[in-house]
């Protein structure tokens, strides 16, 4: 494909996870007021931050009066796993100049790596798989500051939106992602592991659950992955 094919075909393929990340966008946009930020500082943190998790906790954090340092420290946590996502990406994206590789660093979310990364293992020899990402990416990117400003000018006049459960769409947007991706026996027991874990850590204090769950499950399909390559070399 082209590279305006690839791109547009990148900005669909995300259209699910959009419509996923847009009731998650307007209660964030929503809720950053009620903690005290103003309009233009909720604004900014979606363009300079760009994190849906962090961006919770760090309001959240903000609303019971939390240190610097603990907020910092809180978010960093939460968003390791994009170091996980970048080192899964990178054979695909290592030989690509700086000035791709630094803006699709900062794009990358999970909703974006989910739909790029089944695109990257696709057999075909594409050269402009990247801006497939870039297409991808960008869409999610646009998406969340429209949400926010959505939140920021109406959600006040709607009583006790987060309540509504509305971010459960990015849940289930995120388990149709998932599932069919579980390919072989590894896969699915770090899934379910990782399952575990975070439902065993979900009050933890600073999301350390989460991180227990991404670990706990790399080292899970790790081990049976080697036992699996182990088997084969004998029985070869």
């Amino acid at each position: 494909m082209t590279r305006s094919q690839e791109f547009a075909q990148g900005t669909r393929d995300m259209l699910p996870m959009l419509l996923g990340a847009m009731p998650f966008g307007i209660i964030f946009g929503s809720l950053a007021g009620a903690a005290g930020l103003s309009a233009w500082q909720t604004i900014g943190m979606s363009l300079l931050v760009f994190a849906g998790s962090a961006q919770f906790i760090a309001i959240s954090l903000l609303g019971a009066g939390t240190g610097l340092a603990v907020l910092l420290l809180t978010t960093l946590v939460v968003n390791l796993r994009h170091a996980l996502y970048s080192a899964s990406l990178q054979p695909f994206v290592r030989h690509l100049p700086k000035r791709w590789r630094m803006p699709l660093a900062f794009w990358l979310t999970d909703e974006a790596y989910a739909v790029v990364l089944h695109r990257y293992t696709d057999a075909d020899s594409s050269p402009h798989k990247h801006w497939y990402f870039l297409g991808a990416a960008l869409a999610m990117y646009l998406n969340w500051q429209l949400c926010t400003l959505v939140g920021v000018l109406f959600g006040q006049r709607v009583p006790n939106l987060a309540a509504w459960g509305l971010d459960f769409a990015m849940l289930a947007t995120f388990i149709g992602i998932v599932v069919p991706m579980l390919r072989n026996r590894p896969q699915v027991a770090a899934a379910l592991v990782a399952g575990a874990l975070a439902l065993a850590g979900h009050a933890w204090p600073y999301k350390l659950g989460l991180l227990a769950a991404a670990f706990g499950g790399i080292v899970v399909g790790v081990l049976l992955e080697r036992c699996n390559q182990a088997v084969v070399e004998e029985l070869a």
